[in-house]
């Protein structure tokens, strides 16, 4: 019985430790528990009367709240492995009285200290088993410090790209140029480069699902609000009298659609047009699209 309540805490942590893999190092970057997590506290957060001042928090929110779950169903894991052992299979420093506390409460502060990889020594494992299990949870507790620093790291970069690209469709779209200045090498050059910044917006969003929960402010610096203008210089491109242009502006609607096929694969499931999409996108964003 002893060993049936350690394997729960065992798969209590290996389900902790899939989430966490499939959600920052595996190539769909796609986990069920942090996913359910953000996609909650987005649903709630657009409920809230002041939800133009709440949206904002929920990526930075959400990305904590994923973190103390990863780090709790580790630490409790941990605890429920001990537990059936405690405190027999322990020694204890002289003269504590942690071996008089219950034993569920002296596991989950073994599993505490472990895991915060502060090793106070006052309970130390005596079996041999339990001795090569303890210093693998302090590994643990290191790799998920590691790991919370590198995903934040990653995702504000791609946060970056994504309010970049929508700022420079802003400034085009206050600039208006006509179908004449962009039926012209500069305009084929401009399609382009606007294809290349959509299609790493895509990637970002397929590798940082994450950042679709993060709001990103005003108009201005918002995709959801810029993007629509984005489809109408591709319809204009591929409309225009110049090969180059019709080449770049294919490009730029073939990315347009990969990016909607993503959004509303991962996060909308419309089912719709690339338009539809991303209005839905709009909508859920709480912005209208911006037109001409």
């Amino acid at each position: 019985m002893d060993w049936l309540v350690s394997l729960v805490g065992a798969g209590v942590i290996l389900a902790a430790l899939r989430d966490l893999f499939h959600t920052l190092w595996h190539p769909t970057r796609h986990g069920g528990l942090s996913r359910f997590v953000m996609m909650a506290l987005w649903r709630l957060a657009q409920h809230v009367r002041a939800r133009r001042r709440v949206v904002g928090l929920v990526g930075p929110l959400a990305m904590v709240t994923v973190v103390g779950t990863w780090a709790a169903f580790i630490i409790l894991g941990w605890a429920i492995v001990y537990w059936p052992h405690m405190p027999e299979s322990f020694t204890f420093v002289p003269g504590s009285k942690a071996a008089q506390q219950p034993a569920l409460l002296d596991s989950v502060y073994l599993s505490l200290v472990t895991v915060a990889t502060l090793g106070l020594g006052d309970i130390a494992p005596a079996e041999g088993w339990l001795r090569l299990v303890s210093p693998l949870e302090a590994l643990v507790g290191f790799v998920l410090l590691t790991a919370t620093v590198t995903w934040v790291l990653e995702i504000y970069p791609a946060l970056a790209r994504r309010r970049v690209l929508a700022v420079r469709l802003a400034l085009l779209q206050r600039a208006d140029a006509s179908v004449q200045q962009l039926d012209s090498a500069l305009g084929a050059t401009l399609l382009e480069s606007l294809a290349t910044e959509v299609a790493r917006v895509r990637i970002d969003f397929t590798q940082y699902a994450e950042a679709y929960y993060f709001h990103d402010g005003e108009d201005h610096s918002s995709l959801a609000a810029t993007i629509g203008y984005a489809d109408d210089l591709a319809e204009r491109g591929k409309a225009a009298q110049r090969p180059d242009v019709r080449l770049t502006g294919d490009l730029l609607a073939g990315a347009l659609k990969d990016l909607a096929a993503i959004l509303d694969q991962r996060f909308l499931h419309t089912g719709g047009t690339p338009t539809e999409v991303f209005t839905a996108y709009a909508v859920d964003h709480g912005r209208g699209l911006t037109q001409l």
